[in-house]
């Protein structure tokens, strides 16, 4: 679980960063330069050369929409890096433009009275941070960066990675130690939000290794309107991709009606931020036709004050399931879906119980005495196993753990959602953890078992 390190309660800079509402997202890096949003990672600085760049026209188009914050790529996955850096020599400051871009952009957006935050890249194919190549090294180097642009540039209010724990950057949590970068970041800035990149793999019922449910809605990711009662943001470019194109000066934007009525207004009743993209040109500029459609939508949305108050408080989980990988038993289960299904870290996989069983059980062998500190399970939710998504099968469970010899149980109080998490009010010891379903329908699927 999360540890507060100085600085604000958790949940204060939560609602902080939501009654922010509306901000600004920039994607402005080597691909700007390259026509594909993930550039060559041995593309030349040579060819990044915005010979106009003005971060001031930036953060005046921000302040047109109303806005309160905004948040700039400072590497992204090729590993560029357009801050003044002493950890490469594969950044802004061997290009031609040789200015520090993060700094012009704190200061102009500062000077606006816009709050700042931050996107970083956890992969990076330019310095090898990626699949069968990390190190103790390549951690370290993470370290070093975030200690740039966590100590040069005033406060940052949140911080957004990506690249991390996803199915196409193949780094997991254990490679680049969540929990460590995690603690570190806050030791730098307390009052810094992380927002890590990874709706798209993790449920949308607790704070899996982020403080901030950070939504990607073009690539799917939809945050539920209706049941959301975490604190989110959602992501959207106002062009067709993130990065600038050669055709986006004449290609239509998405329009102001579309972005005040069908996203911002309706996200904010939902605990959720809009963070809306823009693609600043190669001059350095961000474009007419969206400078103008910023315009409509400072006049169609004024900032109204604070946002709708969460009502639950959730700490973040930051550190690693103790149950993946390990040895898995259960009672009798469908040969295609046994009990290691359970604890692949993949919630659209599960171990699936045999019909005829009136009392299922699944269990993890752990180290002898592991501490442990909270226990539950995620049942799967997928429409194309169950008849109807959303329509769980469990009735009834028991908690247990074994230690010295004896099977203890957990007095828990039962939830009811498709991912149940059991704080403890103390840390227990256990060599064997187990839950036990009662009551429960056919057809009964869990797709992780969660020990932390």
């Amino acid at each position: 679980m999360a540890e507060i390190v100085g600085g604000k309660p958790l949940a204060q800079l939560q609602q902080e960063f939501l009654d922010m509402r509306f901000g600004m997202f920039i994607h402005f890096n080597i691909p700007t330069f390259s026509t594909q949003d993930w550039a060559d990672p041995q593309m030349s600085p040579e060819v990044f050369n915005p010979e106009l760049l003005d971060c001031n026209q930036w953060a005046e188009v921000a302040a047109s929409a109303n806005m309160q914050y905004a948040c700039l790529t400072t590497k992204h996955h090729s590993g560029f890096c357009i801050w003044d850096t002493e950890t490469t020599d594969y950044s802004v400051m061997n290009s031609p433009l040789k200015r520090d871009v993060v700094k012009e952009y704190a200061d102009a957006f500062r000077k606006k009275g816009l709050k700042i935050g931050l996107y970083y890249s956890i992969l990076d194919t330019h310095h090898n941070i990626r699949a069968g190549w990390i190190k103790k090294e390549s951690v370290e180097f993470i370290k070093r960066q975030l200690t740039e642009l966590l100590t040069n540039y005033g406060d940052i209010s949140i911080l957004v990675i990506d690249g991390w724990d996803a199915w196409w950057s193949r780094i997991s949590y254990e490679d680049v130690p969540f929990e460590e970068i995690y603690n570190y970041i806050k030791s730098l800035q307390p009052n810094c939000l992380i927002a890590e990149h990874n709706a798209g793999k993790y449920p949308d019922s607790e704070l899996f290794y982020t403080d901030i449910k950070h939504y990607e809605q073009n690539a799917g990711q939809l945050i539920s309107k209706e049941t959301n009662n975490l604190p989110a943001a959602s992501g959207y470019p106002i062009n067709a991709n993130w990065f600038w194109k050669e055709s986006f000066p004449t290609d239509s934007v998405k329009s102001a009606e579309s972005l005040v009525y069908n996203n911002l207004i309706p996200l904010n009743e939902a605990h959720c931020n809009f963070i809306l993209n823009v693609a600043p040109n190669r001059d350095g500029l961000i474009d007419d036709n969206v400078v103008a459609e910023f315009k409509k939508i400072g006049k169609l949305w004024q900032y109204p004050g604070k946002a709708p108050k969460l009502e639950i408080d959730k700490q973040p989980i930051i550190t690693t399931n103790l149950a993946k990988g390990r040895p898995m038993d259960s009672s009798w289960s469908f040969d295609t879906r046994i009990s290691d299904f359970a604890n692949d870290d993949d919630f659209t996989t599960a171990w699936v119980s045999y019909d005829t069983v009136e009392e299922p059980y699944i269990e993890v062998l752990l180290d002898e005495n592991t501490s442990v500190c909270a226990i539950g399970f995620a049942e799967l939710d997928d429409v194309e196993f169950y008849d109807k998504a959303g329509h769980t099968r469990i009735g009834n469970y028991v908690i247990t753990y074994f230690v010295n010899g004896e099977w203890k149980e957990l007095k828990v109080e039962p939830q009811n959602s498709f991912v149940r998490i059991h704080r403890l009010l103390s840390e227990i010891k256990a060599s064997k953890v187990r839950v036990t379903f009662h009551n429960c329908k056919r057809g009964l699927a869990i797709s992780e078992l969660l020990v932390y």
